[in-house]
């Protein structure tokens, strides 16, 4: 009986000659798998993006609630809608006080003093509230001296051409202390102060002087003053009446006219008594 040979053992490839491939690394199949899905997953957002905006895009702008965009012609697209010819033209400002300055002097008016303030310019202050009109007696013609509150002893005084806050001890200083209060020339409902010898006070340059009437609306606007209630019982201060928010305080012993100030010694220093003349 012929023997027979044995067949090789299929699990053992060595014996045979068959080596297991060696040159693929383990699990590639499933990268390049897992790779080509995440580049069709990102394909996929890009394209649903794109779709998206171009929708955007093609709505109508009436369905939005915006006008259509004119093409008829060239230009920037406008979505501005034309204003009506009918619209009212805004209102004018409201008018100033009486006696307030409502233009600049023309050409043809009569000539300002060298050197006198402008006209004051549209933002200047207003009067401030806590500061109501004064009730004291209007002025028909009355001879008048001014006395400060808190320099009991001193009263306006022309000396030269200035006002200044002094002493008055002589018959002449008491002539030049006292002066005729009489309606305002700009504003009837306020003061002017003239004196004896027919000058008026002034301010120029926000300094209190004396000088004479030159029949100018600038000069009767400088020349009028406003008596407003004081903080002080009894006093007043008086405010420009082209200046308003500016009111006559003394400093230095000089009587000026300077923006309020919230402060107590301010408030001394503008308040004024009007006594009896002192000539």
């Amino acid at each position: 009986m012929p023997l027979s040979k044995s067949r090789p053992p299929s699990n053992s490839p060595w014996e045979n000659g068959w080596v297991p491939d060696t040159s693929r690394v383990p699990g590639t199949r499933r990268l390049w798998l897992a790779g080509a899905l995440a580049i069709a997953t990102v394909v996929t957002c890009v394209t649903s993006i794109a779709l998206t905006d171009q929708r955007t895009e093609a709505k109508s702008p009436a369905k939005e609630g915006r006008p259509a965009a004119d093409t008829s012609g060239p230009g920037l697209i406008s979505y501005a809608s034309n204003s009506p010819s009918s619209a009212a033209a805004p209102s004018a400002p409201a008018g100033r006080k009486s006696g307030s300055p409502s233009a600049r002097p023309s050409a043809s008016a009569s000539p300002k003093p060298q050197g006198s303030a402008s006209s004051p310019p549209a933002d200047r202050p207003k009067p401030p509230a806590s500061h109501p009109t004064s009730s004291a007696p209007k002025p028909s013609t009355t001879w008048r001296s001014v006395r400060s509150v808190n320099y009991p002893d001193r009263y306006w005084h022309v000396n030269g051409s200035y006002v200044g806050l002094d002493r008055v001890t002589y018959s002449s200083a008491r002539r030049d202390a006292t002066f005729k209060l009489v309606k305002g020339l700009a504003d009837a409902s306020c003061y002017s102060f003239a004196t004896s010898g027919g000058s008026y006070l002034r301010h120029r340059e926000f300094v209190l002087r004396a000088e004479r009437n030159d029949g100018s609306g600038l000069f009767k606007q400088d020349a009028t003053f406003c008596p407003r209630t004081s903080a002080v019982s009894g006093a007043v201060m008086l405010e420009s009446v082209n200046y308003p928010g500016r009111f006559l305080r003394h400093r230095n012993f000089s009587v000026r006219l300077d923006p309020y100030q919230y402060d107590s010694g301010y408030r001394s220093d503008s308040a004024f008594r009007l006594v009896d003349g002192l000539a």
